[in-house]
């Protein structure tokens, strides 16, 4: 009991990959993941089959159960375990399909046609294992998959078989119904076609935190002292944002010795330059390819500012490409063929290329790129999702999905009755859904407030349809506002409307734990000492001790105080050494004289000084100057032939 109730209180905290805890890594086993072909596979995972094969085979210690293949030592038996043939029959006893002596393994592997590991072979096949050994056993797989189930193969080949963002684990240490989820992505592709071994890759992962830098690096640093590390871009809009970012978290001292735990951004690099066409949409290149090319001034702009773009992320990717060489994966979003041919157009020293494993799309929803965004996105990758699902229940509603399936696909004596039609209260729930999430999501407090009275919609309401996806993690207002972390909202929310705090989402989380920064967490406490304790059940709500206003405001002024008290010292030192630099050049220029003159006392000719005197003057001010200065000339050279 003691042992669960320290896992859940690991929980409380953020977790990242990386960094986990080596209590839960222990406890650490996958669930099941996606089958395509068999989908009506509810036995085993691949990892707790293998794991029976291979106590079963050590307690005997000369046989193996599936493959009947027997072994003298240890050795011979961890080989077999690696080996193609027992993979295949773990993988056919899962798919409840016919198992292979080695002999017979041997035989079908051999009546396989020659082309499975050359060009014919599709680029999926190709991934799912090491080289030819991993595409033989994969083909194998398959051509016993379209014998056994031709209606599922041709089926799941025409689905194309999309996979879950998330691999999800559980843990001994918790209960049944949480489960840990990490990103696809954050796993190779090698990693992630072998199922058996990713609560292995997990642990190997791992890495130790490094301690806080004191200063701030400008340049890229060593690819080899970097360590581990990956690389993110965005680019759209004229926007571009790039990071080289640790994956081994950095460890912080704050004030009272508390220990934080920051990324650790190696280099970052943010270009934003004018190339829409405002209130028109669409680059500059693109309207020229459709319509022509356009004449007016601000299109001359826009076409520069598109030139300047690409030459300076070229510039910058050239800078980090040993960086981005060693990286271990690429994180790109590019919208539209102009923006994919700045990045992946072949060009003298071109750095990423359009078919690197490495690449990978983002699996969440982005803004504009800028490099607090790309920060937002690390973080989001690589923190564990807690998932806590009712398994039962998933069960009895797939269950049931499948009969319907099969009631849809049987032919019917008669036709289909239509789809009813949606009733008034419908219609106006998904009216009112669509305008509250519309104000929430642009943070139009007065506005909403405004819809929510002319309406006259309760506290309770939640949004429709509920069985859509972006309706399942945050079903109420109050949801989508914490998570999209809009204090305001959340504040408006709770004291006007008095929204309840303690709603579960589909996910059994309450609003507050799905806040992502403490703006919006203070929010929820400043309510709760603005209503009291007894207009919500706070704890249920999973909300901290009550904050009052002015605390919140002492503490943000305590922290600005010390940030602008540090900004102030960084100053006063860089002043004190450009000073001392100063001086020190003024002393060398009176050590090196030449011809009787100094070296630092050389005049300056007439250019230079017209041109210090222009200095930070608009093109109106110098044009000004210049006929000032032609008319004193003009002056000048009159009296001079009066004189005469």
């Amino acid at each position: 009991m003691a042992d669960k109730t320290r896992m859940e209180d690991l929980l409380k905290r953020p977790l990242y990959i990386y960094d986990l805890p080596q209590e839960l890594l222990a406890s650490l086993t996958a669930k099941t993941t996606n089958q395509p072909i068999a989908e009506e596979d509810t036995g085993p995972s691949p990892l707790e089959l293998e794991q029976a094969a291979q106590d079963s085979a050590i307690a005997k210690s000369s046989l193996c159960p599936l493959c009947k293949v027997s072994y003298n030592n240890v050795q011979d038996q961890r080989s077999h375990v690696r080996s193609d043939h027992h993979r295949y029959n773990v993988k056919s006893q899962l798919r409840g399909t016919a198992l292979l002596e080695e002999a017979e393994f041997a035989k079908a592997v051999g009546e396989l046609d020659e082309s499975i590991s050359g060009s014919e072979s599709s680029e999926t096949e190709e991934e799912e294992g090491d080289g030819a050994a991993g595409t033989t056993l994969s083909a194998l797989l398959k051509k016993q998959a379209k014998i056994a189930h031709p209606e599922e193969y041709s089926k799941a080949n025409m689905a194309g078989a999309p996979k879950n963002p998330l691999l999800w684990f559980s843990s001994s240490g918790l209960p049944s119904n949480k489960s840990l989820g990490v990103y696809r992505a954050m796993f190779s592709t090698a990693e992630q076609d072998d199922p058996a071994h990713l609560v292995d890759t997990l642990r190997r992962k791992q890495l130790a935190p490094v301690k806080g830098r004191t200063n701030n690096a400008s340049k890229v640093q060593d690819p080899a002292a970097s360590g581990p590390h990956i690389f993110m871009c965005m680019i759209g809009g004229g926007h571009f944002a790039a990071m080289l970012v640790s994956l081994a978290p950095e460890i912080h001292r704050k004030q009272g010795g508390v220990e934080e735990r920051q990324a650790r951004v190696i280099a970052h690099k943010s270009i934003h330059r004018y190339t829409t066409r405002r209130k028109q949409g669409g680059s500059q290149s693109a309207s020229d390819a459709s319509r022509g090319a356009a004449h007016s001034a601000g299109s001359s702009l826009r076409r520069y500012n598109e030139a300047m773009l690409e030459k300076e992320i070229r510039e910058t990717l050239t800078e980090w490409r040993g960086m981005i060489d060693s990286a271990e994966l690429l994180f790109v979003r590019a919208t539209g063929k102009t923006n994919r041919q700045i990045l992946f157009d072949n060009y003298d020293g071109q750095v990423l290329k359009n078919k690197d494993p490495r690449i990978r799309g983002f699996p969440i929803n982005t803004r504009r790129a800028t490099q607090g965004e790309l920060l937002r996105c690390f973080k989001e990758l690589t923190r564990v999702k807690i998932s806590e699902v009712d398994e039962a229940a998933i069960a009895a509603a797939e269950a049931k999905r499948k009969e319907e399936e099969l009631k849809a696909s049987t032919p019917a004596p008669k036709p289909q009755p239509q789809k009813p039609k949606l009733s008034k209260e419908e219609e106006a729930a998904l009216l009112h859904t669509g305008q509250l999430q519309a104000l929430i999501r642009r943070s139009k407090v007065p506005a909403l407030m405004s819809y929510i009275s002319n309406n006259s919609i309760p506290p309770s309401f939640t949004f429709t349809p509920a069985d859509s996806p972006q309706n399942f993690r945050c079903p109420t207002p109050l949801h989508l506002a914490a998570n999209l972390n809009a204090p305001a909202v959340v504040t408006a929310l709770l004291t006007k409307t008095l929204s309840d705090p303690t709603t579960l989402n589909n996910e059994g989380r309450t609003p507050f734990e799905l806040t992502g920064d403490r703006a919006t967490r203070d929010a929820f406490r400043i309510a709760r000492h603005e209503l009291g304790e007894s207009q919500w059940d706070w704890e249920s709500a999973k909300v901290p001790s009550a904050l009052s206003k002015a605390e919140a405001e002492r503490r943000a002024a305590s922290e600005r105080q010390a940030a602008e008290e540090e900004e102030s010292s960084r100053r006063k030192a860089d002043l004190e050494r450009l000073k001392r630099e100063d001086a020190e050049k003024a002393a060398q220029a009176k050590t090196t004289k030449s011809g009787g003159r100094t070296v630092g006392a050389v005049e300056k000719s007439g250019a230079e000084k017209r041109e210090e005197e222009s200095r930070g003057m608009t093109p109106e001010m110098k044009m000004r100057l210049e006929r000032e200065r032609r008319a004193r000339a003009a002056e000048e050279r009159f009296k001079k032939m009066q004189g005469k």
